[in-house]
Parts: C-alpha cells; sequence; structure tokens
C-alpha cells in the first residue's frame, strides 16, 4: 500500500515552473500545512503566468474584435482550458515558455503590419 502522506516534485522542471516550485526538495509532506500552502501557492502563479500569457498570445494572434458575448465566452473557455492544462501538462512541458515564444513572434508581426500598413498610407496620401 502506497503513502498517501507525500506527494513527489519533479527535480527536472521548466525554468519557469522551477521557479515557482523551487525550495520544495524531492517531495511534499501533505500533513505539513504550510507545505501545502507552498505548493497551492505555486501551482496558482504557475496557472495565473500561464493564463495571463495564453492571453496576451490571444489578443496578439486574434485580428478581430469579438461580440461581449463571444469574449466572455472565448475567454472562459480559455481560462477553463488553462486550468486543466497547467493541472495535467504543467510540470512537464514548457508551457508559460511556448507562450512566451508565440506572443513574441505575434508581437513582432503585429509591430511589422502596423509599420507597413503606416508606410501605405503615407504613400497613398503624398
Amino acid at each position: 500500500m502506497n503513502d498517501m502522506s507525500t506527494l513527489p516534485v519533479p527535480t527536472d522542471l521548466w525554468p519557469v515552473a522551477d521557479f515557482f516550485f523551487r525550495g520544495f526538495g524531492s517531495e511534499v509532506n501533505l500533513n505539513d500545512e504550510s507545505e501545502v500552502t507552498m505548493l497551492f501557492r505555486s501551482f496558482m502563479l504557475l496557472y495565473l503566468t500561464t493564463v495571463s500569457l495564453a492571453i496576451i498570445t490571444f489578443k496578439l494572434g486574434f485580428a478581430r474584435k469579438l461580440p461581449l458575448m463571444k469574449t466572455i465566452v472565448v475567454y472562459s473557455v480559455l481560462i477553463i482550458g488553462t486550468f486543466i492544462l497547467t493541472l495535467i501538462l504543467g510540470l512537464n512541458l514548457p508551457l508559460p515558455e511556448s507562450l512566451v515564444v508565440a506572443a513574441l513572434i505575434l508581437g513582432i508581426y503585429r509591430v511589422r503590419l502596423h509599420r507597413e500598413r503606416g508606410a501605405r498610407q503615407q504613400n497613398e496620401s503624398s
């Protein structure tokens, strides 16, 4: 029978998860309230980081403005889906790191698109 009073913490985490889960060692004692609180806080920080990066990536990647109800539905599904992904894959895959790369690429694309449109409008008005 397995001992359910400890929870193993992987030691080979990706950089963002490693930053939030630093100081745990190899396992968390579930009977110690301070360790459980620290575990919950670390997970919530990883989740909030992932959600904020997903929202930024969505805003940069989605060109059209949506009606209010559709926006509420999209963000609700985004928040719920990000929670599930962070819970299942947050410690095993580089979710925040991937979202940072996607946001940077989409941000660069948006800046270049804005400059091209500005140059095109300037040439048409001249």
